[in-house]
């Protein structure tokens, strides 16, 4: 009876003593990490797969994470490059050219003679009548300075006659324009159209004018 209460202290100090050993390995497994088994191979060393210590791992991992930084803004470097490089730069936009009729500013003032000349002039050396020797102006300024001294209301009230050229009768204008009475530009135009037909040139006119004192 007492040989048994004499074992069994000791009994259970082995218990205790076993299971606080196993405690701490436990303990210990999970605060220290266990060394892993990395392949190396070098020159000083002929065993591949030898233990490396936590430090050689970390220096490892560190060293692939700054090559990979490395990689990442050498690849960002060159997209910048070639987005720089293909990006064609805006064309500016021409300018709008507009191009408008000239318009001519009469030297005289409407309704005079020296306007009526003037106008006269510029019309008949156009291309519908081809007029561009001075010879023809200077005739055509002597036919009409005898018929009406170049003043477009100028009217004969014994025979009708009206306007620069004294059409006769004045109603004749009319196919030039409505305004045959009061408009020395339409009186010019129809005028030159007579002469034109009937006597081939202002100075035909006037040769005409000369030796009957009408055309």
């Amino acid at each position: 009876m007492n040989t048994h209460l004499r074992h069994e202290p000791r009994t259970h100090r082995r218990i205790v003593v076993l299971a606080a050993g196993t405690l701490a390995v436990a303990t210990l497994s999970s605060v220290a990490p266990v060394p892993q088994v990395v392949p190396v191979a070098s020159a000083g060393t002929t065993a591949v797969g030898e233990r490396v210590s936590d430090a050689a791992v970390l220096d490892v991992t560190a060293a692939g994470a700054v090559a990979g930084t490395a990689t990442a803004r050498a690849l960002a470097a060159s997209t910048r490059k070639t987005t720089t490089a293909t990006t064609a730069p805006r064309p500016r936009p021409k300018p709008v050219v507009r191009i408008t009729a000239k318009t001519t500013v009469a030297p005289f003032r409407f309704g005079t003679a020296a306007y009526a000349q003037w106008h006269a002039k510029r019309l008949m050396s156009t291309s519908r009548y081809g007029w561009k020797s001075s010879a023809q102006y200077v005739c055509l300024v002597n036919l009409w300075t005898r018929e009406s001294h170049w003043n477009y209301r100028s009217h004969n009230k014994s025979s009708g006659a009206h306007g620069i050229p004294q059409a006769l009768p004045g109603s004749k204008m009319r196919v030039a324009g409505t305004d045959w009475m009061t408009n020395p530009v339409t009186q010019i135009r129809w005028g030159l159209g007579y002469i034109k037909s009937r006597y081939g040139s202002p100075c035909g006119a006037w040769s005409h004018f000369r030796s009957h004192n009408w055309y």
